[in-house]
């Protein structure tokens, strides 16, 4: 073997321990940070889609970045682990009652008979009816062929409720962690951007400025909808005294977040509505749930995408697409990986393009 190639199998050698270092310090730091991994990317979105309100609240009454990093955290913990806690009690309080009844095995449950004319509909009206008024009279006996189906939808239930409590754990450590990156905003957005510019360098894609605007827009197009849909549905089942509103109110929230809307859980309400109350408070409810319905398809193109130069498409696409792969979490990496892949391609076809005129101008030049 030469001296040439000894020089280069020293060279390989080297750089292979030095890569192999490298990746056995990045895995070490993955397992160290593994537990903490969900509340660090839970707090990193919380404090970039709370941001601008944290700076406003600093700049307005003049506070110190920590004192406002403070205050910011006490009323995102107002607005976020409240409504949880209050949620989670209105599910356990709705499912003990339930339980509760159901072990009576009699009629206890407020099931109103259904009028006759249910069954002059066509096709369902008969066994709908039947159905119906069997429930009234006897629940138990009438959910007995469905036992197998409730039992695992029960054990799902428990499941959840489960984790609740880690879910609210993580909650709030998810707000320390984004009050402490909003009390170094300044510093984090500073190793952010040179991270950025390493990456696809200093002319590139505004990498940061684009996952801001992607999960401002997710917070506020997706999340910020579907709770004003859940919200109005709920002001509509309180007022019409629809039993377990709570619950539905629930249930519609998490229809609205994966884009299913409210109607899966309002047309059966309007219908028991129907049954129970007079017919112009009956309509006027039937109006307003279409309308709660369809509000959606009038706040998304106002929410959603503002302030991110690509098409709305991309962002909902994304955020829908992530919220099936990976859950709640995944509305926000779904849509800020989608948002990338997206503006990096179209940068590489303008550079490309770019590049094609360049050499068409130079190729003119020398035949002139």
């Amino acid at each position: 073997m030469t001296t040439e190639e000894d020089k280069w199998l020293a060279i390989g050698i080297e750089v292979m321990f030095k890569l192999g270092a490298l990746l056995l310090l990045l895995i070490w730091c993955y397992l160290i940070l593994e537990p903490f991994l969900i509340m660090i990317v839970w707090g990193t979105i919380i404090a970039v889609a709370s941001y601008p309100t944290y700076d406003r609240l600093r700049q307005r009454f003049q506070l110190s970045d920590n004192v406002a990093a403070v205050l910011m955290g006490g009323l995102l913990i107002t607005a976020i682990i409240v409504p949880v806690l209050m949620i989670s009690d209105i599910v356990i309080d709705g499912s003990r009652q339930l339980l509760a009844e159901l072990k009576d095995g009699d009629a206890s449950l407020p099931l109103p008979l259904l009028p006759e004319s249910v069954k002059q509909w066509p096709m369902v009206g008969p066994k709908l009816w039947e159905l119906w008024n069997n429930a009234t009279h006897n629940l138990m006996k009438t959910l007995a062929p469905f036992q197998p189906q409730l039992k695992a939808a029960g054990k799902t239930l428990l499941g959840a409720a489960g984790g609740v409590s880690i879910a609210i754990l993580q909650f709030f450590f998810s707000i320390i962690v984004a009050g402490v990156l909003l009390a170094n905003s300044e510093a984090g957005s500073k190793l952010a951007r040179r991270v950025s510019r390493r990456l696809v360098g200093r002319d590139g894609v505004d990498i940061i400025g684009l996952v801001s605007a992607t999960i401002r827009s997710v917070t506020r197009g997706i999340l910020g909808v579907a709770f004003i849909q859940a919200l109005l549905a709920g002001i509509g089942f309180a007022v019409m005294g629809v039993p377990m509103a709570g619950l539905l109110t629930l249930v519609c929230l998490i229809l609205c977040i994966v884009q299913l809307g409210t109607a899966l859980v309002a047309i059966p309400v309007v219908i028991y509505v129907f049954s129970v109350a007079d017919t112009v408070p009956a309509v006027i409810f039937t109006v307003y749930m279409l309308i709660v319905g369809v509000i959606d398809n009038i706040l998304k193109p106002l929410l959603l995408g503002r302030g991110v130069k690509v098409p709305m498409l991309v962002i909902f696409v994304g955020a829908i697409g992530g919220f099936l792969a990976a859950g709640i979490i995944g509305l926000f990496v779904g849509a800020v990986f989608l948002v990338l892949g997206y503006q990096l391609g179209v940068e590489w076809l303008k550079a490309t393009e770019r590049r094609a005129l360049e050499a068409a101008r130079e190729e003119r030049e020398k035949v002139t």
